[in-house]
């Protein structure tokens, strides 16, 4: 500091010595040695604070330096002492101001009303939990993957090191899976303590004490808005522990598991993929304790058939090559022999257990549904090609379907067996269902829209506390055989009245 001091001095002294050698008016010399005096001490005042400036930047607090070295440590001891490891640094978050809180406290602030008057539901701040967590356990998830898989970033050590920090990692992430689950059970569960009728956390009732009605209003929009995306996956009004039939499910599943193709758990707005499965157990058993009475099995073929000829009439093609099909995979299934030839050939399919349920619902018409959704670029290309004719787009679309089914009969491992059968009502009924769902045809795209929403909807309720029984299989089977009745007439009334506004 002295010698700059001094630098400046002389350069200032000289700058003295050479105006006065120049011959200028007293003003101008004025000037001139006020801007001089000016830019020395500006010099001096900015080199003073960049220093202080770098100083101040490399000041770190010791606690904070002592709080992150438990973070870095290369080895672990125990199973337990990762457990309390991992849940340290949430004690010392417990012990911080709650950033979430803060923000939500100073958006209501914004809008003029105080902290207190909203505050989100024990569910909702669980839930935004989970997602936090949710993202987490991604971040572990690439750092591990990044880690094994090197890309030349990582460290030289030891090949004793390198695969016990992998440990450490993959230890961390089943610590977080097993919480993660937990919070599942804790805040999305059926059982939970947030989902019994009785419970006051549950309502989101917010007070509202001496503010205007047009204040209240808001709020509680806010309120209504957040609880909204729950509304359809949450049974509010059901204690599943006074359901015998479903407990049992779930006992069969703390003990034995569930098998599944796929875990249908948004599909059919199940709470949890626990619940899915549970519900699925059941329901599989309903649909057995039903077909052990002929009448129902008759019941079922006889309206199947009546609503598919009845949809091949309604797009005007001819249904005698389906009924034909369809009369052959009833005589094929009335045979007890083959029966296990079809458990066989369907397990190789996927499928976990010979059931209406998972055969005709699950691997039939939930699959075909979902390639419905998102058929191949080259089927879209010929259907949305504005210079072809629709009877031309109509038998493109038909011979691709073909081509494929015939693909798949010259790869069958039984050739006389289920899915043989499955393939012949397929010929027929496939090349309609995909004009339907993808061609220009308004009127056939809405029979089938409406087709599809019923059989959505008949799962919708059958997978649902509040309109099936799930006391025992008994009452279970009976709303099963009620829901789909009401979905089959449905569907009836709507052909029939389609066909009257035709003619």
């Amino acid at each position: 500091m002295s010698k700059l001091t001094q630098v400046k001095d002389i350069f200032f002294l000289r700058t003295l010595s050479a105006i006065g050698q120049i011959n200028l008016s007293r003003a101008q010399k004025v000037l001139i040695i006020s801007v001089c005096a000016s830019a020395t001490l500006l010099g001096v005042v900015a080199h003073y604070m960049k220093r202080r400036k770098s100083t101040t930047l490399f000041l770190r607090p010791k606690k904070s330096i002592k709080s992150i070295q438990p973070a870095v440590s290369p080895t672990l001891h125990s199973p337990d002492e990762d457990i309390s490891r991992g849940l340290s640094p949430l004690r010392t978050l417990q012990r911080q101001p709650s950033v979430l809180s803060s923000t939500f406290s100073e958006k209501l602030s914004a809008a003029g009303l105080p902290a207190d008057i909203a505050q989100l539901t024990p569910q909702q701040l669980g839930v935004m939990g989970m997602e936090a967590l949710e993202k987490g356990i991604g971040y572990w998830e690439d750092a591990l993957a990044a880690y094994q898989g090197g890309g030349g970033t990582t460290i030289a050590i030891t090949d004793r090191e390198e695969a016990e920090f992998s440990r450490d990692i993959e230890t961390l992430l089943e610590g977080a899976y097993r919480l993660q689950r937990k919070c599942e059970l804790l805040f999305l569960d059926q059982r939970s303590v947030l989902f019994r009728a009785e419970s006051s956390v549950r309502s989101g009732s917010v007070r509202f004490n001496g503010f205007s009605s047009a204040e209240s209003f808001v709020s509680a929009q806010d309120e209504i808005a957040d609880l909204r995306e729950f509304e359809e996956y949450l049974d509010l009004s059901t204690d599943v522990e006074k359901l015998p039939f479903y407990q049992a499910a779930v006992k069969q599943f703390e003990e034995h598991g569930i098998p599944y193709r796929c875990l249908r758990t948004e599909m059919v707005h199940c709470s949890s993929d626990l619940e899915y499965l549970c519900k699925l157990h059941c329901v599989r058993l309903a649909f057995s304790w039903m077909f052990q009475d002929k009448k129902t099995w008759d019941w079922f073929a006889d309206s199947g058939r009546q609503v598919l000829t009845d949809l091949i009439l309604y797009a005007d093609k001819d249904p005698k090559d389906f009924i034909v099909a369809f009369e052959e995979m009833l005589i094929f299934l009335q045979d007890d022999d083959v029966w296990s030839e079809v458990e066989r050939e369907l397990s190789l399919k996927g499928v976990k257990a010979m059931t209406f349920f998972d055969v005709v619902l699950d691997y039939i018409l939930m699959d075909a549904f979902e390639d419905l959704e998102s058929p191949p670029s080259s089927v879209t290309a010929v259907v949305q090609n504005r210079w072809l004719s629709n009877g031309f787009k109509e038998s493109a679309l038909a011979t691709a379907v073909w081509s494929v089914l015939k693909a798949k009969r010259r790869m069958l491992v039984y050739p006389s067996g289920f899915m043989s059968h499955f393939y012949s009502i397929s010929e027929q009924l496939s090349p309609l269902l995909a004009w339907g769902f993808l061609g220009p045809n308004d009127d056939l795209h809405e029979m089938c829209l409406y087709f599809k929403d019923q059989v959505m909807n008949f799962l919708m309720d059958i997978f649902s506390f509040q309109k099936s029984n799930y006391m025992t299989v008994e009452t279970l089977s009976e709303d099963i055989l009620r829901h789909v009745k009401t979905r089959v007439e449905n569907i009836e009334v709507k052909l029939a009245r389609n066909f009257e506004s035709i003619q």
